[in-house]
């Protein structure tokens, strides 16, 4: 077996680019989903008659949709009951 011999380092030709600096996550989307009147707690959208309490329906323009079970509420339909 023969000597190894040592690789050779690389060299630079310019310094590498800083990483970009990250921004800070809006952690407070939950704030979207109730809103505090006269000291309660008011939920802003409908929940799911499937999947019970805590599971709220997507507002999507024309219609409420479930994100878990896929139940959808046309708001044409839930307007006139």
């Amino acid at each position: 077996m023969g000597k190894r011999v040592k690789k050779k380092q690389r060299i630079r030709k310019r310094q590498r680019k800083a990483p970009p600096k990250k921004k800070p996550k809006f952690a407070h989307a939950i704030w979207k989903l109730y809103k505090v009147e006269n000291g309660k707690i008011v939920r802003l959208r409908p929940t799911c008659p499937k999947c019970g309490p805590g599971v709220f329906l997507a507002d999507h323009g024309d219609r409420f949709a479930c994100g878990r079970c896929g139940y959808t509420v046309f708001k044409a339909a839930a307007a006139s009951k």
